[in-house]
């Protein structure tokens, strides 16, 4: 019996989530097809499937049979994939820009001439002239996207600007070519071609703004996979080295890794030392040192020496590999969100229509005598001045002025997901180091053997040759100090070093190096130093071959804006908790410093992933603060994931915003900008939405049997311009706001 697989696929061509209904509902529906869940934020689709019933290629039929594209790959390269489907929308993309530009250009004097020029010579043709290539060209999709909608018996915002602009245009062609029609009823003949093309124009520019958002969602797993190289140096039995693809590694190989290289696979070191850089997977800034016997990890960094390693776990299995799924999974595991205004537009649109239909019936008959010529007209009326252009504009009008505000002020929101679930947040979880930290050490102090510091140009020349990753602090510490020569330098691996200079012996290193060339320690340092350490500060020694000269304190201190934060966060009422992979002292201790009562020490990138999760399952909205790869799946994770601008690409790439600085204040600022965009779109939806409830039965003829008073289309197309007009008034207000 074969065996269930579980793959994701990119899509091309959603761009609703009735789209990405859809196309969930006919592959989950598949023969063979166990579970399919659609991302539209990353446009792909996740299948469980049986490959001896069904196959990728047969989900591509079922997908392309209803109007969009699955792209499947028979070398299984999933990477392959993503490039494809990343070309795929940028050049979508740039059509849809180029496209928007063009509608823009064209409406903005159709809308002039509409408004201050209708009665100069020809101005209904040449109206007709600008409006024209806008519906028909430039807006195109519209038309088609509603059309395949109606195929499937379905409506959604398509089919509201189909209809809506349509019939405005056509209306306004019959209008042009025989005015004569209304004439000889009694009734002005007008014209909408304005309305149609600054519709088209405004939505258009909204699923640019959407586009660009949702561009960037997926690139985060991309870049993950980069880490690790396609191909690896494998030591073959007989000693030669073949460089092979990452996928031919097997358990038991035996790889090198050069300076400056990635380590491929998970493994065990068999032979050389180096420092490795792992801060993407632990977050911690100090390299670590690897000798025989020591763990590896795929994605880390090689810094100095040379390393060989024997896999252990390739593939699927490696940690990397498990970030990387655990950041797919969280991204997957929420649902995609369907805007306000599709929910909206999923009652609305049925509704408009069948209000326009019924008040034609009505008129017709209400009024056999003149029913024909005012149910036409209200039923124009009504398509016309139920646009969708106020609802189009209300979300990205907010979100234009909101993410400009934040930018200016330091903070990257990506889109009007996140600013809605910010409103929310009632946790905030902060990575340490980095984070709440500068995330690189630091001199704190030094103390020098009674007061005489003449030696410290050999220690600067010693730490310049040194591969340690303390020894630049150290030397950028006693900067402007001229280095001696220095002979015989030795590294002595998890010790420290050696050197000769004026005939006479230097040590730099830990205690452990003093003790065993029986140097002594002179008790005033030894106590500067035991102090030190109670305050997780590393404590780096000086000292010649008979005794110490010198000891150096270093610690990752919190950064400046840290306390501030946290307490403008508490202030708010807001729980606050630090997440750290160092030990229970130094958490303790930063902790302390920040103000910051909750924290966990020791903790994988798995466990601040699951911590996330135990909180969302308390009914918690979180927050995640973070700025390594290490924080990536737990960004992902979280309701509202934030990253340090000075991070890592892929963790910036995970969150939903980003701190451009290192100040921490900005994330209360940034909350605090989310609810008042939030705020502030959803004023323009109601406002929208109430227009539309009030001028709707009034373009009906409501008010006909009551004073007589039946509206013009003309006056329904300034209505629909005036209530757009006031969307966007209403959100610049955010400029002002504190």
């Amino acid at each position: 019996m074969a065996k269930n697989i579980k793959k994701t696929f990119p899509v091309t061509g959603m761009h609703c989530a009735s789209c990405a209904a859809r196309i969930e509902d006919k592959v989950g529906a598949m023969n063979g097809v166990s579970c399919a869940s659609v991302n539209l934020a990353a446009a792909n689709v996740t299948v469980e499937y049986d490959p001896a019933t069904t196959s990728p290629s047969d989900m591509q039929k079922t997908v392309q049979g209803i109007g969009f594209d699955m792209l499947v790959d028979d070398d299984d390269d999933d990477s392959d994939l993503s490039a494809v489907a990343d070309e795929i929308h940028a050049a979508r993309f740039k059509t849809l820009k180029k496209r928007t530009l063009w509608a823009v250009i064209l409406a903005v004097p159709l809308l002039v001439l509409g408004m201050f020029f209708m009665d100069m010579p020809h101005a209904d043709w040449v109206m007709w002239v600008l409006a024209t290539p806008v519906v028909f060209w430039l807006g195109r999709d519209f038309f088609i996207n509603a059309w395949k909608q109606a195929c499937h018996r379905m409506v959604n915002m398509d089919t509201l600007v189909a209809l809506s602009t349509g019939i405005a245009y056509l209306f306004s062609v019959f209008n042009m070519v025989y005015p004569r029609f209304w004439l000889e009823r009694g009734v002005e003949p007008h014209v909408y071609f304005e309305a149609s093309a600054v519709i088209i124009a405004s939505i258009l520019l909204g699923r640019l703004l959407e586009e660009k958002a949702k561009g960037n969602t997926s690139s985060a797993i991309r870049k993950l996979i980069g880490l690790q190289p396609k191909t690896v140096p494998v030591v073959m039995p007989d000693g030669s080295i073949n460089e092979m693809p990452i996928k031919s590694v097997k358990v038991g190989d035996v790889l090198l890794v050069r300076p400056g290289g990635k380590i491929a696979v998970d493994g065990k070191v068999v032979e050389g030392t180096s420092y490795v850089d792992e801060s993407m997977l632990s977050g911690e800034p100090e390299p670590v040192f690897k000798e025989a016997g020591g763990d590896v990890f795929a994605g880390t960094v090689n810094q100095k020496g040379s390393l060989r390693y024997r896999a252990q776990k390739v593939g699927a299995d490696t940690l990397l590999s498990q970030i990387i799924r655990m950041v797919g999974d969280a991204q997957a595991s929420k649902a995609p969100v369907q805007k306000l205004v599709d929910r909206i537009a999923s009652v609305f649109v049925p509704v408009i229509m069948g209000i326009a239909v019924l008040s034609f019936i009505l008129w017709m008959v209400l009024d056999p005598g003149d029913g024909f010529t005012h149910g036409l007209l209200a039923m124009i009326t009504v398509l016309v001045i139920a646009c969708p252009c106020a609802l189009g504009l209300a979300t990205p009008t907010a979100i234009m002025v909101g993410i400009g505000k934040g930018a200016e002020n330091g903070i990257l929101i990506r889109d009007a997901e996140s600013l809605e679930i910010a409103r929310k947040v009632d946790a905030v979880i902060f990575d340490k180091t980095g984070t709440i930290t500068e995330g690189r050490p630091q001199v704190t102090d030094a103390l020098w053997y009674t007061g005489d510091d003449r030696h410290k140009d050999v220690l600067v020349a010693l730490e310049r040759m040194s591969e340690h990753p303390l020894a630049e602090a150290v030397a950028d510490f006693f900067k402007g100090v001229h280095p001696v020569s220095v002979v015989n330098f030795d590294n002595i691996p998890g010790r420290g070093i050696r050197g000769e200079a004026g005939g006479r012996i230097y040590y730099v290193g830990n205690l452990a190096l003093l003790a065993e060339n029986g140097i002594a320690i002179d008790d005033i340092l030894a106590r500067f130093a035991r102090e030190r350490e109670a305050e997780v500060k590393t404590v780096v020694w000086f000292a010649d071959n008979s005794k110490s000269l010198a000891a150096i304190a270093l610690a990752d201190s919190i950064k400046d804006t840290s306390l501030e934060a946290v307490s403008a966060l508490r202030a708010s009422g807001l729980d606050v908790w630090m997440l750290t992979g160092d030990n229970e002292a130094s958490a303790r201790y930063i902790a302390a410093q920040a103000g910051i009562a909750n924290y966990r020490s020791g903790v994988l990138p798995a466990d601040k992933n699951a911590f996330v999760k135990q909180l969302q399952a308390q009914g918690k909205v979180v927050a995640m603060v973070g700025d390594g790869i290490n924080d990536s799946a737990a960004l992902a994770q979280a309701d509202l994931g934030i990253a340090m601008g000075k991070g890592s690409d892929i963790a910036i790439e995970a969150a939903k915003m980003t701190i451009i600085a290192s100040d921490l204040m900005k994330v209360p600022e940034a909350i605090r900008l989310s609810r008042q965009t939030v705020r502030t779109i959803r004023q323009n939806l109601f406002w929208a939405f109430i227009y539309n409830v009030i001028a709707v039965p009034v373009a009906a003829g409501i008010l006909y049997p009551v004073n007589g008073f039946l509206l013009s289309p003309m006056i329904a197309g300034a209505a629909m311009a005036l209530s757009s007009v006031s969307v966007v008034t209403n959100s610049l207000r955010l400029k002002w706001r504190k």
